[in-house]
């Protein structure tokens, strides 16, 4: 069987201790070395060798000044909830549909159909487990009382309307 030369002699020990004091890159380190970057890194860990974060106010000011300079897209709301939540809300100023949520429709999975609501009640497993069922309309999951629930507006959304 052959024998297998150590990766970590003390002449590459050397030559990394020498090019970390240089500033080298552990990239740069491990090319030199003919070892891979991981195996500089974690041979500079295990010598307790770290370089402290240098602050070059300069790039500190670049890179933040490249971050905020650059235009930021606004985040897309999916357009589904987009959809269900202009069709529950309607208008900025419309009255909100508020009341108690209809239980005579509740159903279980083998009852449930495409157009009724999927709001759980109760908890997996348990007896009384089942869906809300009421009427879903145009696709959406929910009724129109667990729509509010599920469906919060907020500030995205309302931007997205105007």
């Amino acid at each position: 069987m052959p024998v297998l030369s150590p990766t970590w002699t003390n002449e590459r020990i050397e030559l990394l201790r020498q090019h970390f004091e240089a500033g080298l890159s552990c990239r740069e380190i491990a090319a030199d070395i003919g070892v891979s970057r991981n195996a500089v890194i974690g041979k500079l860990s295990r010598l307790n060798l770290t370089r402290g974060r240098a602050v070059d106010e300069r790039g500190l000011q670049n890179r933040n000044q490249d971050r905020n300079s650059a235009p930021r897209a606004p985040k897309a709301v999916p357009r589904l909830q987009f959809e269900m939540l202009a069709t529950i809300y309607g208008e900025a100023d419309a009255p909100v549909a508020t009341g108690p949520i209809d239980e005579a429709n509740r159903c279980s999975l083998m009852e449930l159909g495409e157009n009724r609501c999927r709001w759980p009640i109760s908890t997996p497993g348990a007896e009384d487990f089942c869906f809300c069922g009421n009427a879903a309309h145009d696709g959406q999951p929910y009724c129109a009382g667990h729509s509010r629930l599920a469906y919060k507006p907020n500030s995205r959304a309302r931007v997205m309307r105007g």
